[in-house]
């Protein structure tokens, strides 16, 4: 598992990218009430806005953390977002990507860079 400075964590199951918030930012959030998934297909670039996640505390965007296809997207969120609170880093992921190349997941943190940066 990888990490991003936004606090995103990404997963490679098979050829694809799963990417969901860390713990750290469930936490940082506080109750969360609304989540806005992008839709399955698009094609995103690095940085770009793609879900908007909502809690008691405050409005939030999720950024693109990579150049890819958006193939799946995690509907049980929208019908129930407190899974975010629930289980961050498991069963609350927001979407799958297909990117050109799985290389470039070597420039993200792993996880103890990443529980250094958050202390």
């Amino acid at each position: 598992m990888k990490f991003t400075e936004e606090h995103e964590w990404l997963r490679v199951e098979d050829d694809l990218v799963v990417v969901g918030i860390t713990e750290h930012a469930a936490a940082q959030l506080g109750d969360v009430v609304f989540i806005e998934l992008p839709d399955e297909g698009i094609t995103v670039t690095k940085d770009e806005e793609v879900c908007v996640i909502e809690s008691v505390k405050a409005a939030s965007d999720i950024l693109a953390p990579l150049d890819g296809e958006i193939v799946e997207v995690n509907t049980a969120l929208v019908d129930d977002p407190s899974k975010v609170n629930e289980d961050a880093i498991g069963d609350a992921w927001f979407f799958k990507m297909k990117i050109d190349d799985l290389s470039v997941l070597d420039d993200f943190m792993d996880e103890a860079e990443y529980k250094a940066l958050v202390g």
